[in-house]
């Protein structure tokens, strides 16, 4: 439950252009001068909690940007993610009915009050965000402090007054899925708490797709535009620019390929080590285009319900705030309808920072129109 800001990444990363949705940017890390940063406030109380939001300053959001509602927001207006968890909880009062539950990375409880709703005997909520105190007076305002104990700290830290829990929800994904690496968080607390036999994790699948598309004119905006800037030589921003994949929303218009399956994981059995991944990838032309930038999206399943349910983050799904990546390539590939382009990649977390997420990605393409082309890019989601 220890993650860095999705608005962080939107706010240096979204563009506007295909953006579907006006969305409204929160007052967290975001704003802040990095060259003013001061350690966070020191109105900590003696037992280690976090910072109360009445105390709060920006100082002290910089480093604990989940503390803020604004973050929250966001997420908790994307209905695609909230009633997705809302449904594949609420509709399974057979899954809850008398259960020990665990929410990690709780944030402002809903996933809790939820599962309460569904007949969970009782839930224990980890979160290590100043956004504990809310939630903790979200709880007793809707009379569920009986059944909901929230817990501050990180999973790897804390102590829970049960030995096992039934059953683990957690809103865990990040963009490119693995962004932030919050899922080893879950892992982790599924070692050592989920019961062994017949426990459920929510969601219990993730598969990761890639697709291209063609998007030159933005590429220009975002990346050419450092060629000449007002007269000047910027280019050395370029090389940056490119290297760093945009969180946006892509229009289904511009995909010009086949998607294709990078990965998919079982939360139920795969291991920490797995999620540093190299996979081949093949994406077929649906019409002769340029191809400029490859996109991932995911989606995620609850399989272990009655009628399994899955939330899309795809371009051709229902808006959600984690739109979908993209990666610009360095030339513009020229596809004829049916032309496969082949390709690797690479994931790993940042040996700096294990938050971010570094990518390697190789490609050949042989077509009618350009010839044999090969390349190979480095991307770093931060």
């Amino acid at each position: 439950c220890d993650r860095f800001p999705r608005t962080v990444i939107k706010h240096k990363m979204g563009g506007s252009r295909r953006r579907k949705h006006e969305e409204t940017e929160s007052t967290g890390a975001a704003g802040a001068k990095k060259m003013e940063v001061e350690e966070p406030s020191q109105k900590k109380a003696t037992d280690g909690e976090p910072v109360k939001p009445e105390d709060a300053t920006a100082k002290d959001y910089y480093f604990d940007s989940y503390a803020h509602f604004g973050i929250h927001e966001e997420m908790l207006k994307d209905q695609q993610r909230t009633k997705g968890y809302r449904n594949a909880i609420m509709n399974n009062p057979h899954c809850f009915r008398d259960k020990i539950v665990m929410d990690v990375g709780c944030g402002t409880g809903i996933l809790s009050m939820f599962a309460v709703k569904a007949g969970a005997k009782h839930v224990y909520g980890i979160e290590c965000s100043g956004i504990i105190h809310t939630a903790r007076q979200i709880i007793a305002d809707n009379g569920l402090s009986d059944k909901i104990t929230l817990i501050h700290g990180k999973c790897e830290e804390i102590d829970l007054p049960v030995d096992t829990v039934d059953i683990i929800i957690s809103e865990w994904m990040g963009y490119a899925l693995l962004y932030e690496s919050m899922l080893d968080t879950v892992l982790y607390a599924r070692d050592k708490w989920l019961v062994k036999v017949g426990g459920i994790i929510m969601p219990d699948v993730a598969t990761l797709y890639m697709v291209g598309i063609e998007d030159a004119q933005y590429k220009d905006e975002k990346i050419h535009f450092w060629d000449d800037v007002y007269g000047f030589d910027m280019s050395c921003i370029k090389k940056i620019a490119i290297a760093e994949p945009l969180v946006d929303t892509v229009n289904p218009e511009q995909i010009c390929t086949k998607p294709t399956t990078v990965m998919t994981v079982n939360i139920m059995t795969v291991k920490k080590e797995d999620l540093t991944f190299e996979a081949k990838w093949e994406l077929i032309a649906t019409r002769n285009d340029y191809l400029t930038a490859l996109v991932l999206y995911f989606d995620v399943g609850f399989t272990q319900i009655h009628k399994p349910l899955w939330i899309s983050t795809g371009p051709r799904a229902p808006y959600t705030h984690w739109r979908q990546t993209v990666m610009y390539l360095h030339d513009q590939l020229s596809v004829s309808k049916d032309e496969a382009v082949t390709g690797n990649m690479t994931c790993k977390p940042n040996p700096s920072n294990h938050r971010d997420l570094d990518f390697e990605i190789s490609y050949t393409h042989d077509g009618k129109a350009s010839g044999k082309v090969e390349a190979s890019h480095s991307y770093r989601m931060r």
